[in-house]
């Protein structure tokens, strides 16, 4: 059996880059969005397809990108209300280690746990952009490996004020007069590098132990740093669409995990896939073309990604000279984003070309709901687990029905994804198989 979990973010849906360039569907209205009343149904959709967790993408600023804006709501805001509207369903919140003071953020996400009965965790992100660093008073971003250093140090504080506290702490006794054991807690002074703080929280232990740590990164501190700490890790490959590639990915997370005294067992390895289904293989095609087509819109996007995400301007090569000569290892942003479209442009290829080819996903499915089944079955069966992490592209009520009504109840008939939940936690629902 293998893992589902959904990926997006609190924003307009339903953008489609064709050559018609429109808005799509009907879902993408600011009352709708703004309000989460499409989250809201999605979640209880997502809960009743047996999904593990669904996790929420976010930027803390705008992108310097004028032609891609997209604002979007801060994931703290919006994790309590989909917690509100589902019982079971695992969220995990994205929260950048570069801008939050450490017991902030252990205290607020110790809190969204608490009220959701044990189903929340943190996507642990470190913020490449120095204009994101610039908008909370500092100059610029440390360098990338720095970056990691920072977040492993406070990922250690975290972890330290999310375990002072005992299991069952009230003693609510009218002997004593006390509604705390003092006993079951522990205090501590924490004097770090780049951190300083007191323990405990003044908030009790989580129902599920600790929330559950998520991490994305490809670069060897990435990988590193999530071995240590994560118990949900996230592959996307960025346009390897080969399975060895994911299971070399799998394999080196879970050696990296034994360097550090884990069992590989305790972290989960989720890959993105967007699957575009239709009810033949010609139709899925088809449909598969017009979202990736490179029209001059999406070609816009892809540039307006790349200077996002490493913090070059990409507008400024000619699109249609070899590649830049770039290192990725001397990129401060996502350094596995650059490498793999690099990879791409390999003898002689053009920045147009290589862009053309790129790919934000593990794995190229499409086709048939039985056809993308099957390709997802024997992907599975060659990595050796841990499961599946989709994105839509556009996310739109039609694309849910696709999956969550014609693709989900075929793996489950296979006995490759639950039916039910066997347990109440997020952690749990990980630890299941």
């Amino acid at each position: 059996m293998f893992h589902l979990a959904w990926f997006t973010n609190p924003r307009a849906h339903g953008w489609t880059a064709n050559g018609a360039d429109r808005w799509a569907g009907n879902d993408i209205y600011p009352e709708r969005w703004q309000t989460l009343s499409f989250l809201k149904d999605m979640v209880r959709q997502l809960e009743g397809a047996g999904f593990d967790f669904i996790m929420i993408e976010d930027h803390v600023v705008l992108t310097n990108d004028k032609q891609n804006l997209e604002p979007r709501i801060d994931p703290m805001i919006v994790m309590p209300v989909l917690a509100e509207a589902t019982r079971r369903l695992g969220i995990i919140g994205t929260f950048s280690s570069s801008f939050y003071p450490p017991f902030l953020l252990a205290r607020q996400i110790n809190s969204l746990d608490l009220v959701s009965g044990g189903r929340c965790g943190w996507n642990v992100v470190t913020s490449s952009e120095d204009w994101a660093a610039q908008a909370f008073g500092r100059d610029k971003q440390p360098p990338h490996d720095e970056r990691y250093a920072i977040a492993d140090e406070m990922l250690d504080l975290v972890k330290q004020l999310w375990d002072a506290w005992e299991p069952d702490p009230f003693e609510m006794s009218a002997e004593t007069g006390r509604y705390v054991d003092p006993t079951k807690f522990r205090e501590f002074t924490f004097e770090g590098k780049y951190h300083r703080s007191i323990g405990p929280l003044n908030v009790t232990r989580s129902p599920q132990d600790r929330p559950v740590i998520c991490q994305a990164g490809s670069s060897p501190a990435g990988r590193d740093f999530a071995a240590k700490h994560s118990e949900v890790i996230l592959c996307s490959t960025f346009g390897r669409d080969s399975v060895p590639a994911l299971k070399e990915f799998r394999d080196d997370i879970r050696t990296r995990m034994v360097s550090h005294g884990r069992d590989p067992d305790d972290a989960k390895v989720m890959f993105l896939i967007s699957p575009v289904i239709g009810d033949t293989q010609e139709a899925a095609q088809a449909r598969y073309e017009e979202i990736v087509g490179m029209t001059p819109t999406i070609l816009a996007q892809r540039l307006g990604r790349l200077t996002l995400h490493t913090g070059i301007d990409w507008t400024q090569f000619d699109l249609d000279a070899p590649f830049p000569d770039i290192d990725p290892a001397d990129i401060q942003g996502f350094q596995g984003f650059v490498a793999s479209i690099k990879a791409k442009a390999k003898g002689g290829k053009s920045l147009r070309e290589a862009l053309c080819e790129q790919e934000t996903t593990s794995l190229k499915l499409i086709g048939t709901p039985e056809q993308v089944a099957d390709k997802m079955e024997a992907a599975m069966a060659e990595i050796g687990g841990d499961g599946f992490l989709m994105h839509a592209r556009p996310l739109t009520r039609r694309y849910l029905a696709e999956v969550l009504d014609g693709l989900v109840p075929i793996l489950q008939r296979r006995g490759l994804v639950r039916r039910d939940y066997g347990a109440s936690t997020l952690r749990g629902h990980l630890a299941e198989f």
